[in-house]
């Protein structure tokens, strides 16, 4: 059994599946088999990506697919943009990877998830055995974290920053609060190079007890079909990590792709992408908030690249926007949430402007 807590007061408990909640369903669900000539709002992968100097890159490497991967420059790279010895880095096939590799090699009694957030940690949690509490937070409080909702004996926690699909940014001394002797305290950063300076990042820290952060280059890059992430630990843990992964656990094209974006050049253009980005988020949010007198409410500040919005009749209205060419990602599969939630990717201006008229005609529709 697990035990659901909602600011810090238990509420109810739970079988260990997670009734009414599909942990395995993402984003790009919505757009495969008959969605996929629909315009992607649903993916929060950076649309027009990967670059084509990042793709000429890839390319280059695939000349020495005859050889067995050697990720030795590559973690040198990650560690050198983090100012970290290599002994704290460890690559994998995306971040996915690393809430696995967490799950099966940690020896944890209480694992405790800070819902809203991107349900794999979970999911891999549930599937290596573990029972796993949940840490609701609230939309009356913005989604914000009160580390003291966290039970004290919880010996791993692992929380999104900023958090999908709330797109909250938590402050990096509210997170480090959760650190304890004992516990380990996993911080999804898959999306902080997505927040211009990438304030409130803890990676690179080495000053909380506990520490473990996971970075994408997914997200930003637009290499979600190469797989290809990070971990940053201490070395003890980086070493259990890695005897828990089979041999050449990364790609020689992966390889190559994290050593190019953590190049400077690399870190310069995805500073510039994420102020563009901020940009076009903004101009979503201000499109979004213009349908309040509709009941549409986004939950705000938003600081990732997508929004989450409460819509009533989310279900009847994401139908709508598919029939108009639109898809965009359901909210009722994260613990927290319920079904008139949507999560909305941020795209360029020309794209979110479509999008608003397209979703003023479907909340006619559904209004009559």
């Amino acid at each position: 059994m697990g035990t659901t807590i909602m600011a810090g007061m238990p509420m109810r408990t739970e079988d260990g599946s997670g009734p009414a909640h599909d942990l395995r369903h993402h984003g790009d669900a919505e757009v495969r088999d008959d969605g996929s000539a629909l315009v992607d709002l649903a993916v929060n992968v950076r649309a027009d990506t990967p670059p084509a100097w990042l793709r000429e890159r890839i390319a280059e490497s695939l000349g020495a697919l005859a050889t067995y991967p050697d990720g030795r420059a590559a973690r040198a790279a990650v560690a050198a943009r983090h100012g970290l010895p290599v002994e704290r880095v460890l690559l994998t096939a995306g971040a996915a990877e690393a809430f696995v590799l967490l799950a099966r090699a940690l020896k944890v009694r209480r694992p405790v998830v800070v819902h809203p957030q991107f349900t794999e940690p979970e999911a891999a949690l549930r599937d290596a055995g573990h029972t796993v509490d949940r840490v609701l937070l609230r939309e009356a409080d913005g989604f914000r974290l009160d580390p003291a909702a966290v039970p004290e004996d919880a010996d791993l926690v692992v929380i999104g920053n900023p958090t999908n699909p709330t797109s909250v940014l938590h402050p990096a001394e509210t997170i480090a609060r959760l650190a304890r002797p004992g516990r380990t305290l996993v911080v999804d950063e898959a999306f902080m190079d997505a927040v211009p300076a990438e304030r409130e990042a803890l990676a690179g820290r080495t000053d909380v007890p506990g520490l473990v952060v996971l970075r994408s280059l997914t997200k930003t890059w637009g290499l979600a079909g190469l797989r290809i992430g990070y971990v940053l630990a201490a070395p003890e843990v980086i070493a259990e990590l890695e005897r828990a992964q089979p041999l050449w656990p990364v790609s020689t094209p992966a390889l190559a792709a994290a050593e190019a974006c953590v190049a400077p050049r690399a870190l310069a253009e995805a500073a510039h992408a994420a102020h563009r980005g901020a940009a076009d988020r903004a101009h979503l949010v201000a499109g979004l908030e213009e349908f309040a007198p509709e009941g549409v409410s986004v939950v705000g500040p938003a600081e990732g690249p997508f929004v989450l919005v409460r819509v009533r009749g989310a279900a009847a209205v994401r139908r709508q926007l598919r029939a108009l060419g639109y898809a965009v990602r359901r909210g009722d599969t994260f613990p927290g949430l319920g079904e008139e939630w949507v999560r909305i990717a941020v795209r360029d201006r020309g794209v979110v402007n479509r999008f608003l008229q397209a979703f003023d005609q479907a909340l006619v529709l559904i209004r009559g």
